[in-house]
């Protein structure tokens, strides 16, 4: 047996090292996690915190079903480590709004049937509510026809700030027709 440290093999590991004391505000309220540095925020929110509105769709960033919003912009928590967000804000749709109060984005999402399943919805929900600030801030996408003007909600627009996150349902005009309402 070769030991550890033996010439061309690696010194072992010390498994407190590839651990990290980090601190999120999630759905406004503070935690102190000590975490492995090499789970995503994603396993992070759902496996330690017991959040569950960021769903695990692909573990690729190709879906969106884990989209949040991170210190006010859209993110795919799957690809990001938990460790390069220590102090930052993290909301979920489940921290959007309450039954009693649904935030804009969720009550156009109700109102228009904007889901089927449902597995998607919560990734869906943060990324509009993030793309609609986006636009608000004037930031142009892909399809902006006149970079010198405030970009225009249109479907080609909607369609084309929404093209990361996946309905494997296909209520895409639902949903579409909830982002035209939520942004009126």
């Amino acid at each position: 047996m070769i030991e550890s440290g033996a010439p061309g093999y690696p010194q072992a590991m010390d498994p407190a090292a590839s651990h990290s004391e980090i601190n999120l505000e999630v759905d406004g309220v503070q935690h102190a996690l000590r975490i492995d540095n090499r789970i995503t925020l994603l396993d992070a929110l759902r496996e330690q915190l017991g959040v569950t509105a960021p769903k695990k769709g692909c573990d690729h960033g190709q879906c969106g079903s884990c989209t949040v919003l991170l210190n006010g912009r859209r993110a795919t928590s799957c690809l990001s480590f938990a460790v390069a967000n220590d102090g930052a804000q993290v909301i979920t749709a489940a921290g959007l709004g309450t039954g009693e109060e649904p935030h804009t984005m969720q009550r156009a999402f109700l109102e228009q049937d904007g889901f089927q399943c449902g597995y998607c919805t919560p990734g869906q929900i943060c990324s509009a509510v993030g793309m609609l600030d986006e636009v608000e801030a004037g930031h142009p996408s892909y399809v902006t026809e006149d970079l010198g003007t405030e970009p225009e909600l249109t479907d080609t627009e909607i369609r084309e700030r929404m093209s990361g996150n996946i309905c494997r349902c296909a209520a895409y005009p639902n949903i579409l027709a909830a982002i035209r309402q939520a942004g009126a």
